[in-house]
């Protein structure tokens, strides 16, 4: 049986972070410099190749980086996806966001496996759908360049047109995301 975990991992770092009054993948946490450090560092340990998505190298440490293309003022994740689609020659490659880093292995792994030939797999809870933590197959590299050249960078609507599974989780707890000082004063205790 294949390793489901032999695709490439796409961190989105790339966000304006203006809840958070500073750049978010730059906080410290859990004993790494950053947040994108210890994103890194995690899920370098499940998948064989790991890459950071970001608008320039504002990093500390080595790693592999795909920048967006030239977007002036643009901080969607748009121009992230074309920019992974045309560096990256696999067919499909899981994507999270920077911040989200209490999605564990299990979370990743049911996401994996569920993965037959759908354009996109996301995962969902009653809070709602989280299209930054799901695996993109490179079918919908068209759309994304179309999205990005009409200014248009909603993903849930792309979902919606496209064939997507959703994966319902219960628990909540994982895929909090860390926009606001509270979340992520909160996520701090938790480690």
């Amino acid at each position: 049986m294949k390793n489901p975990f032999d695709i490439p991992c796409v961190i989105f770092a790339g966000g304006k972070s203006s809840r958070m009054g500073s750049d978010k993948a730059l906080l410290p946490f859990g004993g790494f410099s950053s947040l994108a450090e210890f994103q890194y560092h995690r899920l370098s340990k499940l998948f064989e190749t790991v890459y950071i998505s970001t608008k320039e190298n504002k990093f500390d440490f080595t790693v592999p980086l795909l920048l967006d293309p030239p977007t002036q003022g643009l901080y969607a994740p748009t121009a992230g996806f074309v920019s992974m689609f045309q560096q990256i020659e696999d067919e499909t490659i899981f994507v999270i966001s920077v911040d989200t880093p209490f999605v564990s292995e299990a979370e990743i792994k049911t996401l994996l496996e569920v993965y037959t030939d759908e354009d996109t797999v996301v995962a969902t809870t009653v809070q709602g759908t989280h299209p930054m933590c799901g695996l993109y197959n490179r079918r919908l590299l068209p759309q994304f360049e179309k999205m990005l050249t009409q200014d248009d960078h909603r993903l849930g609507k792309l979902l919606k047109n496209v064939k997507t599974t959703y994966v319902k989780f219960e628990d909540e707890a994982p895929f909090k995301n860390l926009n606001h000082p509270q979340e992520y004063q909160e996520a701090l205790k938790l480690l």
